[in-house]
């Protein structure tokens, strides 16, 4: 290597391609199997995560060409990623998925040098963490480069890793016995580390949804100590020699408290029984915003545990001592991912998901305590990691961390919104859309054209259901935060991801006062209905977004529990898809006491040009008071509508047209 940043550089390009390629690949295999809602052979292609022991066999064979063939077969699964369809997605995703996992085993297992290896991880970790944070930030909250349009960026990592791996020295460490090199628990303990980083860190977005914060506080707090963690690193190693292995402990320690305490502290009762009252779930509190802070200034232990766990691997690593490392971390992986899925989805895939409901705190505490306790009994037995002597690191590559920053904190103050002239109206357009969490009904993404056809339409107010994207299961991407900036509405998410619901968010081109989530009993889906309130040349109007999905007698506490409180509010709006049709004893109980827009202007339930919305064919409908007119009801149908349902709309007037 001819100068030390080079490795920190190119672990930094490899950490960011794996939590890209990783996120994807669990993605698509979701997107995949939630057309059938059940799992299927499709969750095979989880086995990607073990495919780098077919690599280790030429790590001391073949070093260098190992090297190269691993970097292209890695550019070629990367690059495709962004530009095949759902269906074909699984495979270069896993490819590039398996690729970079062994390549990074391969820079792992390289002979000490002058600086640490283990060292160099770490920052470069903390720097894919900062990449990741920027890629996401710039582009409305989705990643920028897993986009069509921004595809090119993941072929210009690849190549720039191809530079970085000219000027790198793949020579591995001298096999030591194996009796004497224990790298199991350590090369576990870096798949927690990574873990954590793409459940929540490599994404501030998520955390922001988990807990209703500031984006650009949470944004700019990761951001911030990320590359401040990857030039300290690199400009005074010494200082983090200088953390003894009691603080770093209670570091650990205190992180996990306060990400599980965050986690809690979000966490929603929810009702019981047939009989029990809705839970409302307002702005969050000081207090549940306490553990937050500590959070976010806790979480670079991360960068810490990296160095200290490939620290105990330093020097030792060898093909065969690497098999059961891999596959223990590959089946924690997979574990963890679908625990944290079974959050979701716990009413589908029985008898193994009930039992994570409401528990999604739980798959990021055991990765946690796991790392806690694993860095703990390492310390205590000593680093096999070399002290890391300082060097001259160049001021333009701190000014490069500095600008990293300062554009990340830029894109992620507030968009300007639309500014809606509200005197003299005498109406309001709301619009429902069931988005199937962004895809259309063949499972490929589908936000652009989504936006479009809203943006078509215009509405007032327009209400998304399956919209609770800042998940894994759809790679943290925040799809509402895109919509509203794209066209420039205020929004509320909704009930947040750690209440397991579908998501269900309002868009308003009018400011959204007092939102809040309101859950109802439920024994299937959460049923979290999202309420607000715009106001509109004086008329107040109570918006409500629904999405309903339980048993018959759980649907009709929540049909009672709808009409109630809508029935309490001077102007109701209550619009979603509502997986009811006319026949249905809680469709039936709201449409006595609401207007269903659509049969309020055609009766028949067939509307113009003949669309027959009568029957199994409408289950998305809008609702509102007594007193309101609606005109001009409107649906559209697949695979116009961009994704499995028909999208609706209508316009309700306060005084009658």
């Amino acid at each position: 290597m001819k100068k030390p940043p080079f490795l920190a550089f190119a672990f930094a390009i490899l950490w960011l391609l794996f939590i890209q390629s990783a996120g994807t690949l669990v993605e698509s295999i979701y997107i995949l199997d939630l057309l059938n809602t059940q799992l299927d052979e499709k969750a095979l292609g989880a086995l990607f995560f073990f495919a780098p022991l077919l690599a280790l066999p030429w790590f001391r064979r073949s070093p260098r060409a190992l090297g190269w063939v691993l970097c292209a077969v890695l550019l070629l699964g990367r690059g495709l990623m962004p530009f095949v369809s759902t269906a074909n997605r699984v495979l270069p995703a896993g490819i590039a998925t398996a690729a970079v996992l062994a390549l990074l085993f391969l820079l792992l297992a390289g002979k000490p040098d002058e600086r640490s290896r283990s060292l160099q991880a770490a920052a470069g970790l903390a720097l894919a963490v900062g990449l990741s944070v920027l890629l996401r930030t710039v582009y409305f909250g989705v990643e920028y480069s897993l986009t069509s349009a921004g595809g090119w960026v993941g072929v210009v990592l690849g190549l720039l890793l191809g530079g970085l791996l000219t000027q790198l020295d793949l020579t591995p460490a001298p096999e030591l016995p194996r009796a004497k090199t224990p790298v199991t628990a350590p090369l576990l303990g870096v798949y927690w580390v990574l873990i954590l980083v793409y459940f929540a860190f490599s994404a501030p977005a998520v955390i922001v949804r988990w807990t209703q914060s500031s984006y650009p506080l949470v944004v700019g707090a990761v951001s911030l100590l990320s590359l401040a963690w990857a030039g300290l690193a690199l400009l005074a190693p010494g200082l983090l020699e200088r953390i003894t292995p009691r603080v770093l402990l209670a570091w650990n320690g205190l992180f996990t408290l306060s990400l599980t305490a965050t986690l809690l502290a979000q966490r929603v009762p929810f009702p019981p029984a047939l009989t029990s009252p809705e839970v409302v779930v307002g702005a969050p509190t000081f207090w549940q915003q306490v553990p937050l802070v500590f959070m976010l200034l806790l979480f670079p232990v991360l960068f810490v545990d990296l160095r200290v766990l490939a620290g105990r691997m330093e020097g030792s690593l060898s093909p065969r001592g690497l098999v059961p490392g891999v596959l223990l971390g590959g089946l924690v992986w997979i574990l963890l991912v679908f625990a944290h899925i079974f959050t979701n989805v716990w009413g589908y895939i029985e008898p193994v998901s009930p039992p994570f409901r409401n528990a999604f705190w739980l798959p990021h505490l055991l990765p946690a305590a796991g790392v806690c306790l694993l860095v703990g009994l390492a310390r205590k037995r000593g680093s096999a990691s070399s002290q890391a002597a300082p060097t001259r690191f160049p001021f333009g590559w701190a000014a490069l961390l500095g600008a990293l920053f300062l554009v990340t904190v830029f894109a992620s103050l507030p968009r300007p919104r639309i500014i809606e002239n509200a005197a003299h109206r005498v109406s309001v357009r709301v619009m429902t859309y069931n988005t199937q969490q962004f895809n259309d009904e063949s499972g490929e993404k589908a936000i652009d054209k989504q936006v479009a056809l809203a943006r078509s339409v215009s509405p007032d107010v327009l209400v998304l259901q399956e919209s609770d994207s800042n998940r894994i299961s759809l790679n943290n991407n925040d799809y509402v935060r895109y919509f509203a900036d794209r066209l420039g509405y205020y929004s509320y998410y909704g009930p947040t991801p750690v209440t397991g619901t579908y998501g269900t968010a309002i868009l308003s081109k009018f400011p959204l006062e007092n939102p809040r989530s309101v859950f109802i009993y439920s024994d299937k889906d959460e049923t979290g209905v999202a309420e607000a309130e715009v106001n509109i040349d004086g008329q107040r109007f109570t918006i409500f977004n629904v999405h309903p999905d339980s048993s018959n007698p759980a649907m009709l506490v929540f049909a009672q529990t709808l009409v109630r409180r809508a029935l309490a509010q001077p102007n109701a709006i209550a619009a979603g898809d509502y997986n009811l049709l006319d026949y249905k004893e809680a469709y039936q109980v709201i449409n006595a006491e609401l207007v269903n827009a659509w049969t309020s202007v055609y009766p028949s339930r067939i509307g113009p040009h003949g669309m027959d919305m009568s029957g199994r064919n409408r289950i998305d409908h809008i609702f509102f008071s007594p007193h309101l007119w609606a005109d001009n009801p409107m649906y559209v149908l697949p695979p116009e509508s961009a994704t499995d349902h028909p999208t609706h709309w209508a316009d309700i007037f306060w005084v009658k047209p």
